[in-house]
């Protein structure tokens, strides 16, 4: 059985989502030098930066999930990045006992595996640092479409299977758009149903327009939305009655 450790090292391919090699030459074809470089350089600027400013947090976070829930301080899964190449996604854990047990591929707002520290890491989105880790080492850029695990990305289609074409980021514009997505979760019944039918079907298509169209200004915008909905929502966790309705479909 090949260890979590190896993903880390050497990605591989696996046949859970992939794009045609005239997909891939006609994306490198018409990218613009912001593509073929410079995101590349705002992201290992950023994430190297915010790692070293961030390491008295991430040290402090790492040594509290640990103190106050059996378990590693890590989370890692495997999710399908650029190309169909999958990758280990680094979060800090936010649950206990077995997370990634089969079927339990989503987390709604309230489920009783979220540990009481894992409740305010997941609100506030501090359980979404460790992937500046991930950006550094080449697996996920700042700003891309969300990677989601290979088990639903088997389930595209073929214009969904383009969304490949870029790589993974830990925020974008679906992201940002669906902030509230586990609030929205805890509501329905056939959350998994739900999610693959009416969510992620949405996600995509507001990250292929992004995807269509990557600009340096577009992706500056997008960090900068995320940081202020971070804080936003940090600021909410001490003033819960101002909680906004989950966003409906």
């Amino acid at each position: 059985m090949r260890e979590e450790s190896d993903l880390v090292a050497r990605p591989e391919f696996r046949p859970y989502g992939s794009v045609s090699v005239d997909a891939v030459s006609q994306s490198r074809a018409s990218q613009t030098f912001y593509q073929r470089a410079g995101k590349r350089w705002l992201d290992l600027a950023l994430a190297s930066v915010g790692l070293v400013l961030l390491s008295p947090l991430l040290i402090a976070v790492s040594a509290a999930v640990r103190w106050t829930s059996p378990g590693p301080a890590f989370f890692r899964q495997r999710r399908t990045g650029q190309f169909g190449t999958l990758f280990l996604i680094f979060k800090f854990r936010s649950m206990r006992g077995n997370s990634t047990a089969k079927g339990a591929l989503l987390t709604a707002a309230g489920d009783p595996r979220i540990t009481p520290l894992g409740y305010w890491l997941r609100k506030s989105k501090v359980d979404e640092l460790p992937q500046l880790m991930n950006v550094v080492a080449g697996h996920m850029s700042l700003v891309g479409p969300r990677p989601e695990v290979p088990e639903y990305t088997a389930k595209y289609t073929e214009q969904q299977l383009r969304i490949l074409l870029a790589k993974p980021g830990v925020t974008g514009p679906a992201t940002n758009a669906h902030v509230n997505e586990e609030e929205l979760l805890a509501s329905q019944p056939d959350k998994e149903a739900f999610y693959l039918t009416t969510v992620l079907p949405a996600k995509l298509e507001t990250d292929l327009a992004y995807c269509e169209n990557i600009r340096f200004a577009e992706d500056v915008k997008l960090i900068l939305t995320a940081i202020r909905l971070v804080l936003v929502k940090t600021l909410r966790l001490f003033t819960p009655r101002l909680h906004p309705a989950p966003k409906q479909f």
